[in-house]
């Protein structure tokens, strides 16, 4: 009996440490007061998304809900105007897997809102479940089309400067290997699922690193967010039906709930003085190193101009014709081809004078940075 007490104590007392250790986040504290300013939040119909658009919305900033299903969407933003007492939060139609849908989208938002002062890039999958498309769908979610979004809304970013980008990641960063050469191939099987996602926060990192050095000195800042290992929807979305109710309650013990996941982009989107820190990776609220695939400057600008022919932007920085790629040859980046994009769901609009500025030119300024070896 006495051994099955201790067997049970230390198991207690070895949990509480990895709970304070690993599994609660560090509350996020920042400007306290949003009023005025306008957040933008992909994927903010549940789970990390959600939790930050409703500590945005406590904190009185006018909340845009960008999220692919119109009834989850317009749900949440109910949802959140009747817990955070705030009004001003309305949901918009967004579907990252489609460029023609980022550049409706883009559109419909600069048409009606003369503010943008929060860009958070919290959506994103972790699978391609049964879906079967003829790019990578993975990295077109998770990094093509918020790279499209971002280049689209960066002059309402910099008229509202200082203004921030937030680019939620994953420690599954350390694991992923670019391959430029097949950087858009359509992804099958789990095992390349599993690489592919890798490689998709990578290309997150190395995202926000690049942005910082070509925004620098618009008041426009950038950060990457690990929001830790967290119980929400993109961790059982794939599991097998007959594994969740294993797995549930072993996610509920040694996972952080959405709240705690949604700390870190927070503490990015809000902390005062961490501008200096422009384009490095955060966990649990603080600067961490990242292994040398992610500060590779040579391959964050490479990836830069794979992108911006993936998401059909052209030498100018203009968008081209709203279209999706299709690709042209096994081993190189697709192109485009033109169907007409569908109009987005707004709900609850806001009338703006404001009409949508021309697409500004990004001056490209290389700068070299010197990082300790992690």
């Amino acid at each position: 009996m006495e051994a099955l007490l201790l067997g049970a104590g230390l198991l207690l007392g070895a949990y509480v440490l990895v709970y304070y250790n690993l599994v609660k986040a560090p509350p996020c504290g920042g400007i306290a007061s949003l009023r005025g300013r306008t957040a933008v939040v992909t994927g903010a119909n549940s789970g990390i998304g959600k939790m930050t658009a409703l500590e945005l919305a406590r904190r009185g900033a006018r909340v845009v809900l960008a999220c692919r299903s119109r009834e989850r969407g317009e749900a949440a933003a109910f949802d959140l105007r009747q817990e955070s007492g705030n009004n001003e939060i309305i949901f918009m139609a967004l579907d990252l897997a489609s460029l023609a849908s980022v550049r409706a989208f883009a559109t419909a938002f600069l048409s009606s809102e003369p503010r943008l002062d929060i860009l958070i890039h919290n959506a994103g999958i972790s699978s391609c479940g049964r879906t079967h498309k003829p790019f990578n769908l993975l990295l077109r979610v998770n990094h093509i089309g918020p790279f499209l979004l971002t280049h689209l809304l960066l002059p309402r970013l910099k008229t509202c400067a200082p203004s921030r980008v937030v680019v939620v990641s994953s420690a599954a960063h350390r694991r992923g290997r670019l391959d430029f050469t097949r950087l858009d191939h359509p992804v099958v099987g789990w095992r390349q699922e599993l690489r592919a996602y890798a490689d998709s926060k990578l290309a997150n990192v190395l995202f926000a690193r690049e942005l910082a050095t070509q925004l620098e000195g618009t008041g426009v800042t950038c950060y990457a967010a690990h929001p830790g290992p967290v119980n929400s929807e993109l961790f059982l979305r794939h599991v097998p039906g007959w594994l969740r109710p294993l797995l549930r309650p072993l996610a509920w013990l040694v996972l952080r709930a959405p709240r705690g996941g949604a700390q870190t982009p927070l503490y990015c989107a809000l902390q005062e003085g961490i501008e200096p820190l422009s384009g490095r990776y955060f966990a649990n609220c603080h600067v961490e190193e990242v292994p040398p695939a992610a500060r590779d400057d040579r391959a964050a600008h490479r990836l830069w101009e794979a992108s911006k022919r993936l998401a059909g932007l052209g030498p100018g920085e203009e968008a081209e014709p709203d279209e999706d790629p299709q690709p042209e040859d096994p081993g190189a980046p697709s192109s485009l081809s033109s169907p007409h994009p569908e109009e987005p769901t707004v709900s609850e609009p806001h009338p703006s004078p404001q009409s949508s500025p021309d697409l500004s030119k990004v001056t490209r300024r290389i700068q070299v940075k010197t990082e300790p070896e992690p």
